[in-house]
């Protein structure tokens, strides 16, 4: 059963061979001054029953908090306290909110769901609060987020179920409350409220945040299902039966649904958020989803002709059945009929807002023509788009796991582990093996190959650290991470790690991609590029403090080449939940205060054709965030990028020389004049079958003064 039965496995040894004074049931991470460390926390060890009778909720909680951790309202972030939170299969009742801490996985059993069960006196916000709110002040009597939810990353929840059917069906509580931006996740959880009319039950509930990903969720019953609102998110794979609004929008910028089951609610998808004339939706992007045996497809408040965007909406392969109105609009009027008598049809693409023509906007509220979306980015003969979720390896059995330290790894951020890991990743892919990297820093000093039909996961996102003269060089650029050579064919799953710099590196490539997929698509989940930032990095604020006074640059402080690659010839590569970040402040500064690191490029799409990047985010770049070049059959979905925060001073390139063989943007010539220049957010050359569906490319910042903002991209942009 995945890394999990692996790691209590692997920590039953280690308490085995304590005894012999050989080894130590505590995992170490470096940077980490508390000493030595534990990640792995099973709840049982807490002393959390799951018998479905004791309360649990002290034991869990306990488990969470245990350490010295980043708890909310005292810590805004760290990366030296990771934790694993285990699940065994169970009933734990819970009266009171689960907390979780900043850097956490909380996991269940994935072969059978162990189950949060809340107690019929319980009242406060949620079962599962991500985010607690804390006494409020005058500016904000009604409380104030324990932390900073643009600031909460590296997160996740798995393998649960949560009920609320015990709760008082006029309780507002809510299963899980997930205010959280990048590298967060949301995967196979089932959440099981009051189907009674009126109830106030709420499955996820969102009120802020930068996220973000969920996927493979089930919601049975609630007045909403979920109840969103955050800068920009991608939700895939929803089930929801028996709500009244299956989703219910508070406000966003950019918001995109894929693969979407709606069954037996009142409304599908309810954008109406406050009026016409102060909409707080921005966008939503809904597509390859059904709703059935549900009155109101779709209720919007967009007033037509409007000259703001907000209330944008687009939907494309949307199944009906039995749904008397697909979208209602302003007064209860019908902007789109549904189905007669009990009948189905399906919505081949329908859009409101703004379209972009050579002419200038012009405002839109009807039927457009759907995407050609290439056979090669659908999933067999349907019309959907291709989509995988991170595998669990919930079947395999514990002999098929190789654990990156019995394989000699140090993963203490001091030792140079890369020959252990080169022969680790060598020997796992030779025998079928699949690596578990267990919680640490692996420093490596050349480049670390993983060939063809390589499985890797981590445990609680280790980084994978270049360090070291072999990747300093502008000129002569080395990945740190190459996932097949040139020409390579084969499959590959990598899933939950990050790839790091440490100091000056500016010849080094995290991620160089050459792997040819020609049958099953390679597969990279929650696989992050993190430049700076971070204890360890020697990128820190104590090394790269922001200047902004200063247009000089430390060149100690140059991080990274390029964050990511994929080479030219490459086919079949999935990416989702996906962070490519060059830091813009210190995760470990108690104040998160901004720093001054410089990578140059940030993903640099060269593949040949059939690439999905699903919820993907690119930030802080020097040359651009995106760049697809030469390149066709690309699905993108949500999709964000900022600008560098000291951008443009100094301007774009600097400190970067642009290279014609990377098709790397010329020379900055800025239009107005002051020859002051930021990175792209996206650009797009010589490529072809490029589907946008949603993205929001933001440049907030001018040398650290919040004073410019480029309103995002919040609908399909399609690229025949």
């Amino acid at each position: 059963m995945f890394g999990i039965v692996l790691k209590v496995f692997m920590d039953v040894l280690r308490c085995e061979e304590c005894t012999k004074g050989s080894a130590t049931q505590l995992s170490s991470v470096p940077a980490n001054s508390t000493g030595e460390y534990q990640v792995f926390r099973n709840v049982k060890d807490y002393g959390a029953k799951g018998d479905g009778f004791s309360d649990d909720t002290a034991a869990i909680n306990r488990a969470i908090s245990s350490g010295n951790r980043c708890a909310p309202g005292v810590c805004q972030s760290s990366t030296t306290t990771p934790a694993i939170i285990y699940f065994p299969s169970g009933t734990y009742r819970v009266s009171s909110p689960i907390i979780d801490y900043y850097f956490t996985q909380i996991i269940g059993n994935p072969n059978d769901l162990p189950v949060l069960k809340a107690t019929s006196n319980f009242s406060a916000i949620a079962v599962v609060d991500g985010n607690p709110y804390l006494p409020g002040n005058a500016d904000h009597p009604g409380g104030i987020p324990g932390w900073n939810a643009t600031n909460v990353f590296y997160r996740q929840i798995r393998n649960l179920v949560i009920d609320m059917t015990n709760v008082p069906a006029n309780s507002s509580v809510q299963c899980i409350h997930w205010p959280t931006s990048q590298a967060t996740s949301l995967q196979n959880i089932v959440f099981q409220m009051s189907q009674a009319r009126g109830n106030q039950h709420q499955g996820v509930f969102i009120e802020e945040g930068s996220g973000g990903f969920m996927s493979d969720l089930t919601f049975n019953g609630g007045q909403n299902a979920a109840s969103f609102g955050n800068q920009q998110f991608t939700v895939r794979n929803f089930v929801i039966n028996n709500a009244n609004n299956a989703i219910n929008m508070i406000w966003d910028w950019g918001w995109t649904f894929h693969s979407i089951k709606i069954n037996n609610c009142s409304v599908g998808l309810n954008i109406t958020n406050e009026s016409p004339t102060s909409q707080t939706v921005g966008s939503a992007t809904f597509i390859d989803s059904s709703i059935s045996n549900t009155p109101i497809g779709v209720l919007t408040s967009h007033a037509r002709n409007a000259t703001f965007t907000n209330g944008s909406l687009v939907l494309e392969n949307v199944q009906l059945e039995n749904v008397r109105t697909a979208i209602q609009g302003i007064g209860n009027t019908t902007l789109l009929f549904g189905t007669a008598n009990g009948g189905s049809r399906t919505i081949a693409a329908w859009a409101q807002g703004h379209s972009y023509e050579p002419t200038g906007p012009k405002s839109i509220a009807g039927p457009v023509p759907p995407f050609a979306r290439p056979q090669a980015l659908l999933d067999g003969s349907t019309k959907n788009f291709y989509t995988r979720s991170k595998p669990q390896y919930a079947e395999i059995p514990v002999s098929q796991f190789i654990s990156a330290r019995s394989g000699g790894a140090a993963g203490d951020g001091t030792t140079d582990d890369t020959q252990f890991l080169q022969d680790l990743f060598l020997r796992a892919a030779s025998s079928g093996k699949i690596v578990f990297l267990d919680s640490g820093v692996y420093r490596i000093t050349r480049t670390l190959y993983i060939p063809k039909e390589s499985k890797i996961v981590g445990e609680a996102y280790p980084v994978i650290l270049s360090s070291g003269p072999f990747f300093t060089e502008m000129s002569n650029p080395q990945p740190v991470v190459q996932v097949g050579k040139r020409a390579e064919k084969g499959c590959v799953e990598l899933s939950d790690f990050v790839v790091g710099t440490q100091g000056a590196q500016a010849g080094a490539v995290g991620i160089e991609w050459n792997l040819v997929s020609e049958n099953t698509p390679s597969g990279m989940w929650d696989v992050h590029v993190r430049i700076g930032g971070f204890a360890g990095s020697e990128l820190q604020l104590a090394d790269c403090p922001a200047m902004p006074e200063s247009s000089t640059v430390n060149e100690k402080c140059i991080g990274a080449h390029t964050s990511m690659h994929v080479a030219t010839g490459v086919r079949g590569l999935y990416m989702e939940n996906v962070w490519l970040w060059t830091a813009d402040h210190d995760l470990d500064d108690p104040v998160f205060k901004n720093i001054t690191v410089y990578s140059g490029r940030g993903l640099n799409m060269q593949a040949d054709r059939e690439v999905w990047l699903v919820s993907t985010s690119v930030e802080h770049h020097t040359l651009y965030q995106y760049q697809l070049s030469n390149t066709r059959a690309v699905f993108l979905g949500q999709m964000q990028s900022e600008t560098a925060y000291y951008q443009p001073s100094p301007s774009a390139p600097v400190p970067f020389t642009p290279d014609p063989k990377l098709n790397d943007p010329p020379a900055c010539s800025a239009s107005n004049g002051t020859g002051q220049c930021s990175g792209w957010g996206l650009r797009i050359l010589d490529s072809q079958d490029i589907g946008i569906y949603g993205a929001g490319l933001y440049s907030f910042f001018n040398n650290y003064n919040n004073c410019k903002f480029a309103t995002p991209i919040v609908v399909p942009v399609l690229f025949p």
